[in-house]
């Protein structure tokens, strides 16, 4: 590894490992503290945040941190992690938000019976989430990346007694699950084309990557990663169905995690992976898309948190559509936008989970006039407002100034960006004050019973991340300097200084950012007819990706249950006669592959005494072919088994014979015994056209396995793995009978397994045996008969 450069490596492991070891104490310190364990446990994050900060001067300075161990030597995988302005951006929002959801929480879930397993869950996420934005190590990253799909499936599903929670949490697990498995295919493909396992490797390497033949395939497996992820359309219904989640859930899933694992993948993978014409092309298109029907989703919707979930849809949609631009510009608009998201995103989120925490409601219909009763959250709506409708001096306005800097061409391409970027913008204006004001304002509907704000855990949050939201845009400089310019520099994979400040310029962004509140201003008085004609619309169209998933799943589900029953027939003479076939092609394909079909080998010389053994055998095969009942095939098949033990006899094996001799007479007991309670004959009802395929199977079968047995004993007889049994088995082991040396510790693991598949066999045929004694014991009881 690359030297530290002063950062602890193991304050960066206790770091990574503070969320989990939280998450593991949830449980037992909220059954003693109750509520307030949310004090305590927001120590971890808040732990984390400062172990992140402690190396921010030094990341902001170029340094770039690197700390790992070897994980999967043979294969060159490791357990790594790199810190550089881009990753530590996102620790910081991870951690930071991380520490003001958890209070919220607290606070939010206050007296819910399972509110230990809920934070428990929320740290699992955090955790994941850290170590996906940290991790260097693709495998690692991947593992990661897969955990936050569980996780967030576990909080998206808390309620689970509830079918739309289910729903939601399911939908979201085979979507982005899905994505992470395309991701994996991707991540192996780079591996197998550059050699490369490290992040840090493959952006040093990414002319070899652009120039490859496999560079569609890669950009295609990784795009689909990121899309389902970020919820780029038609891929995005998953997000809107995850607000079923309780808001704490909500709000940190919008502002700082999940649906930031995509936009964080592709601005990490852009300086390997972009740049190229598809690149430029394809995240505009889908970005684009995905930020204008998200925001008019948005102003359709009536419910607060639905609101929200589709503007944080058209948000992911304008960052990827930035990211595919990727000039500098663009990525620094990207870098500034994404920061002043998760910011208002969070704070909106928590005012609207504390809306409903007063007023028992978030149809944004049925509310008004809360600002008196609830001065403090409306004071936090507002500034989060504000900055998400780009207005200066918040850092929103830095963004949305950038953004349109970034478009300012007279080209087809920019232009049609640029149009995309001033509705989408003007779309989220207008639903960012229909969440921060229209609930605020008014009159006091009378469905509304005693408003009021809530405790100091829930009005904390947003409103401390709605304060900074302002203040980083008054001290831009030190934002700029500490926190933009550094992402933006790892995100573009050059040096990049950001100096834009929250005093207007005289320009044509400037008058694009005008022209953006000018069109939101309009939206946000005709909210409601606009809101009616989209409905009219959707109502019209009737089908939608969420419907579309539905189908996909029944589909799916038919298809199972059609191939189920082709192959699971639930005949065990169609299971037989499959696994039969299967063998003998595999034996006879397996000697005409090794080098043309070989010749016929040779029988060896066998003694008088062993062609009375194989006479024994062939009488038993006999013997069970003939049999009239079930009762006499099974006990002459016991005869091949005590014929074997013969052989093995024989041949100076007594201890292979004693045990052989023991399993056959046992089967032949418990088969027996068992059939003794069905119906033995007759053994075989059924024609002589029927038998003979079978007869000619089980002959190919004996065939083959002769034929492979003889070919394999003429072969050459390599004696390493026996010589070293033989020189080990005392010196290593202590044991002279090498038998019982390879059992017991050579492969002492399988033989371990062994004994505890027969453990629980014997435990399961003993409970079963009990139930059947239990059952006889019982006899009918007079209801009448007096209790003694």
């Amino acid at each position: 590894m690359d030297g530290l450069n002063g950062f602890d490596a193991d304050l960066g492991y206790l770091a990574l490992a503070l969320p989990f070891i939280a998450a593991v104490l949830a449980p037992l310190l909220t059954r003693v503290m109750k509520s307030h364990a949310a004090w305590l446990l927001a120590l971890a994050p808040a732990g984390a945040f400062w172990i992140f900060l402690s190396g921010l001067r030094e990341v902001a300075e170029g340094t770039v941190h690197r700390f790992g161990f070897e994980w999967i030597a043979s294969f060159g995988i490791d357990f790594s992690f790199r810190l550089d302005g881009l990753s530590l951006v996102f620790a910081l929002l991870i951690t930071g938000i991380g520490t003001l959801i958890i209070l919220y929480a607290g606070g939010y879930m206050k007296g819910h019976k399972d509110q230990g397993r809920f934070l428990s869950f929320m740290l699992m996420f955090m955790g994941a989430m850290l170590g996906l934005v940290l991790a260097d190590d693709l495998m690692a990253l991947f593992v990661y990346w897969e955990l936050t799909s569980i996780t967030s499936f576990l909080l998206i599903g808390f309620d689970h007694t509830r079918e739309k929670a289910r729903r939601g949490a399911v939908q979201a697990l085979v979507i982005t699950g899905g994505g992470g498995l395309a991701l994996l295919a991707g991540f192996i493909v780079i591996r197998e084309v550059t050699g490369l396992n490290s992040m840090s490797e493959i952006l040093a390497a990414g002319d070899m990557l652009r120039e490859s033949a496999a560079y569609v395939p890669i950009l295609f497996l990784v795009l689909c990663g990121a899309f389902t992820k970020s919820a780029q359309m038609p891929l995005h219904v998953w997000l809107p169905n995850a607000m079923e989640a309780p808001t704490p859930v909500s709000a940190y899933l919008h502002s700082a995690t999940m649906v930031k694992a995509g936009v964080y993948l592709l601005m990490r993978m852009q300086p390997a992976l972009g740049d190229t014409a598809l690149w430029m092309t394809i995240l505009p298109a889908f970005g684009g898309v995905t930020l204008v029907m998200g925001a008019l989703l948005a102003v359709r919707a009536t419910d607060i948190k639905i609101t929200l979930a589709y503007t944080t849809v058209a948000s992911l949609g304008l960052l990827v559509m930035l990211i595919g631009v990727s000039s500098e510009t663009a990525i620094i608009g990207a870098t500034l936008y994404l920061i002043a998201h998760s910011l208002f995103k969070g704070g909106l989120f928590m005012v609207a989970g504390s809306v409903d925490h007063g007023a028992h409601t978030r149809e944004i219909g049925k509310l008004g006039g809360l600002a008196r009763s609830m001065p403090v959250t409306f004071l936090a709506a507002m500034l989060c407002a504000l900055s998400m409708g780009g207005v200066t001096p918040f850092i929103g306005f830095l963004a949305k100034e950038e953004i349109y800097h970034a478009v300012e061409y007279a080209d087809p391409y920019y232009i049609a960006i640029a149009a995309a970027a001033i509705l989408g913008n003007a779309l989220m204006f207008a639903a960012a004050f229909i969440v921060a004001l229209k609930p605020f304002v008014g009159s006091m509907p009378a469905d509304i019973h005693d408003p009021h704000e809530g405790e100091l855990r829930i009005w904390l949050g947003p409103l401390v991340l709605g304060v900074l939201s302002v203040v980083a845009g008054l001290y831009y400089g030190v934002y700029h300097e500490f926190f933009s310019s550094p992402m933006a520099s790892a995100a573009y994979g050059e040096a990049v200084e950001i100096d834009i400040g929250w005093v207007p310029h005289l320009n044509l962004a400037f008058a694009l950012s005008m022209a953006t509140i000018a069109l939101g201003i309009a939206i946000y008085v005709g909210s409601a007819a606009l809101r009616a004609v989209l409905s009219r619309m959707l109502a019209a169209i009737g089908w939608g990706p969420d419907m579309g998933f539905d189908q996909a799943m029944r589909g799916l589900v038919r298809f199972a249950s059609k191939v189920t029953n082709l192959i699971q027939s639930g005949r065990l003479d169609y299971y037989m006669t499959t696994v039969v076939v299967a063998v003998v092609v595999a034996l006879f394909a397996s000697m005409w592959l090794a080098d043309g079909f070989p010749e016929m080998p040779t029988i060896p010389q066998i003694k008088i005494y062993e062609w009375i053994v194989l006479g024994l055998i062939l009488l038993g095969i006999l013997a069970v072919v003939i049999a009239k009942d079930r009762l006499t095939a099974i006990v002459s098949l016991g005869i091949q088994g005590f014929a074997v033990a013969l052989i093995f006899m024989l041949q100076g094996a007594p201890d292979l014979a004693f045990t052989q001799f023991m399993v056959e007479t046992l089967s032949v007991v418990i088969l027996a015994l068992v059939m003794t309670r069905l119906k033995l004959s007759p053994a075989d009802h059924r024609p002589l056209r029927e038998k003979l395929p079978d007869a000619l199977l089980a002959l190919a079968g004996g065939a083959g396995f002769g034929l492979f047995l003889l070919a394999v004993i003429q072969t050459p007889f390599d004696s390493t793995l026996s010589d070293f049994f033989e020189r080990y088995s005392y010196a290593i082991a202590h044991g002279r009978n090498i038998v019982n040396v390879i059992l017991v510790d050579f492969r002492g693991v399988d033989t371990m397994g062994e004994i505890a598949v027969v453990m629980t066999t014997g435990l399961a045929v003993l409970a079963l045996i009990r139930i059947r004694v239990g059952r006889r014991g019982e006899r009918t009881i007079d209801p009448l008969e007096k209790t003694p």
